[in-house]
């Protein structure tokens, strides 16, 4: 029994040597890993001009982006045409107040407006006396907005509608809680049956007295009649500059200060079908008069008060250039033969005369009279949207870019053809680059344009992002695995033009893709971790890309890049480094400067901001909106060789503040990393 123990203890402490002398090893090749050098050459010669449109951002109109969302409309479905053009038909979200007895609810089409005639229609078979006597609150219909409307105290809403009456009218108009309880604004809009005899135009404006999320806008009356509703519109009166927008999500979008706006898709662009195919003439002038249309590839209505003049509109708001994306005769199902695209041709054409042509042109002239007589800045067009592959793509295409190279020879044309590995087999200005992948196969591709040919056309990264299990709805591995791509399209920025996230936009009740960059509801936003990566380099665009050179380790899980950027408010000028560490070891990086003069670099002014998590899968929320996001600090030490710790899973971006004066600085907007 005793000699078991012994042998017991010697086998045990044997084990321990083992085991420890295994760990020694492993850990002196590890520790030689963890430390490596970043050079960067910081001379003005070897430096390369980022091109000024490198990043920019990306709208399609899914997840409810903008139908109940950057569109500030409360109103979902406002003109009753979503249920189609048969009658009687059916209203969703509308919903009737009071039961059969009192009111009987259809459409039919009578409107005034020609390209939508569905109007609905109220008999109400109660009155304020007499037999049948209508409810103290009255009754009607209520629309619920997009998952509740968010009415907040002090702020004012206009409300519009048509309407006309075979009598007198007593119309109460409100703002009411959910479930139908709390007044939160309301008027009446009363009048004689000749004032309502035709179709009439309504304006009032409601000013809330208390706030609810979660709100509804009920019309509603106590007297006997037929009424007739039809192109119903509440719109908060704080939008963005005034023209519609939401306000708190576009000021996300200026934090990114965006070079260009691609729009409106993306798949929403070709539908499903042609039928329903986004077209832009069909969403221009009066937006009463506007039809509206079902995008069935992400199956939901959309009124089109979000349209081509309203993009055009937010590009110039955020002072970016405008990429308009436009049908080809192509969707995912069925296609226009090459001999027949022409009138499809003649429309692209109307449309960069709507946006570029004189006030007295055709379509220039409507522009005019929507508000906007001086011309929009539209440089670049995109034929299509992933189409490269379908049968009449080529023909179609070439239609297309000989007739706009034809009157416009200054647009610029985006082919949907990747020309990354081989080259087109057609004329291009730009050609499409789109990438959904895993975190490990999204950061592999820092080098993907490595090799890509410097001569022919440039490429758009229009579309990227890590999605499936490695992205939930939003983690911090996607959008390092983003980080580290986005790195490498910065290094090629001699052969990649542009670059965008996508998608821009989720509204947290209609998640039809994940992830997404904003997430939002009525009355809440935040930004994924994916959000805050692009905040990084917001400064790249039109700055100097320095030449650097990082020595490789084993695990090959570092990325970085050096420009310098120029503040436009006090002229200061910065080095900024970005690091991406992927990996899930601390690096310590040695970071030396060629060509920098001495003491040029000041402590002062300078900082370092970092994006990382206690975990690679956590994500941010409505109930945590700051859980990952960028942390600035200041820096402790600097110089031109300094050591920098860069944590496992970050991504790391280093501001100097230098004063050389043989350092070329192009310059950009100072830093803001504060959270939204």
């Amino acid at each position: 029994m005793g000699l078991s123990k012994v042998t017991c203890s010697v086998s045990l402490l044997q084990l321990f040597l083992v085991v420890f002398l295994v760990f020694q090893c492993y850990g002196i090749r590890v520790h030689a890993d963890l430390n490596t050098t970043l050079v960067v050459d910081a001379s003005d010669a070897p430096g390369r001009r980022i091109p000024e449109t490198l990043f920019g951002i990306f709208f399609e109109e899914i997840n409810h982006a903008g139908t109940g969302g950057l569109w500030a409309e409360l109103v979902s479905n406002r003109g009753f045409e979503a249920g189609g053009p048969n009658v009687p038909s059916n209203i969703d979200p509308w919903s009737i107040i009071g039961n059969q007895s009192y009111i009987n609810v259809e459409t039919d089409r009578t409107s005034c407006f020609d390209r939508n005639k569905v109007a609905l229609r109220l008999e109400v078979l109660c009155d304020s006396e007499g037999e049948n006597i209508c409810p103290a609150d009255g009754v009607g219909v209520y629309n619920p907005g997009f998952w509740g409307m968010n009415i907040e105290q002090g702020k004012k809403y206009k409300v519009i509608f048509y309407v006309r009456s075979t009598g007198s009218v007593n119309l109460t108009v409100s703002f009411i809680g959910s479930n139908g309880v709390g007044n939160l604004a309301s008027t009446v809009i009363t009048g004689s049956a000749s004032d309502f005899s035709d179709w009439t135009k309504v304006e009032t404006l409601l000013e809330a007295k208390a706030t609810n999320h979660n709100s509804r806008l009920q019309l509603t009356t106590t007297t006997k009649g037929v009424i007739w509703l039809d192109q119903v519109s509440a719109m908060p009166q704080d939008t963005y500059k005034g023209h519609g927008f939401r306000s708190d999500l576009v000021e996300m979008l200026a934090a990114l200060k965006p070079r260009f706006i691609r729009f409106p898709g993306g798949c929403f662009v070709e539908g499903e079908w042609l039928r329903n195919a986004f077209r832009w003439k069909a969403t221009v002038g009066p937006w009463e008069e506007r039809p509206g249309h079902f995008g069935d590839v992400w199956m939901y209505w959309t009124d089109d008060g979000l349209g081509y003049f309203e993009f055009l509109q937010l590009a110039e708001d955020l002072g970016t250039l405008p990429i308009w994306v436009f049908n080809n005769g192509v969707s995912h199902n069925d296609q226009v033969d090459t001999t027949a695209v022409l009138p499809l041709v003649q429309e692209a054409l109307d449309g960069i005369e709507f946006a570029r042509g004189d006030p007295t042109s055709k379509w220039g002239s409507l522009r005019a009279a929507m508000g906007h007589p001086e011309p929009f800045d539209l440089r670049y067009v995109a034929v299509g949207n992933e189409d490269c592959g379908k049968k009449n793509y080529r023909g179609n295409y070439l239609k297309f870019y000989s007739a706009i190279k034809s009157a416009y020879p200054d647009i610029q044309i985006i082919s949907n053809c990747d020309a990354s590995s081989r080259p087109l087999d057609h004329p291009a200005d730009m050609y499409d680059y789109h990438v959904y992948t895993s975190a490990n196969d999204m950061f592999s591709r820092a080098n993907a344009f490595d090799h890509a040919s410097r001569s022919g056309p440039k490429a758009f990264v229009s579309e990227y992002a890590v999605t499936g299990k490695d992205a939930g709805t939003g983690s911090l591995l996607a959008a390092l695995a983003e980080a580290g791509f986005l790195i490498g399209l910065e290094k090629n920025s001699d052969v990649v033009e542009m670059i965008s996230y996508a998608p821009l936009f989720v509204n947290a009740n209609d998640r039809r893709w994940n992830p997404d960059a904003i997430v939002f509801n009525s009355f809440q936003l935040y930004g994924t971790p994916s959000y805050w990566v692009q905040l990084f380099f917001a400064k790249s665009s039109g700055a100097t890309l320095l030449n650097t050179s990082l020595q490789a380790t084993s695990s090959n899980s570092l990325v970085a890049s050096a420009i310098t950027w120029q503040d436009s408010a006090d002229k200061k000028n910065y080095i900024r480094i970005k690091v991406v560490n992927f990996g899930v070891n601390t690096v310590n990086l040695q970071i030396s400067f060629n060509g920098l003069e001495l003491n040029s670099l000041k402590l002062s002014g300078s900082s370092k901001t970092v994006l990382t998590s206690s975990n690679v899968m956590d994500e941010n929320s409505f109930s945590q909106p700051k859980k990952v996001v960028p942390i600035q600090s200041l820096l402790q030490n600097i110089g031109k060789d300094m050591n920098v710790t860069i944590a496992p899973r970050s991504f790391t971006s280093l501001d100097l503040l230098t004063e050389s004066s043989n350092l070329k600085m192009i310059g950009s907007d100072s830093p803001t990393w504060s959270s939204i």
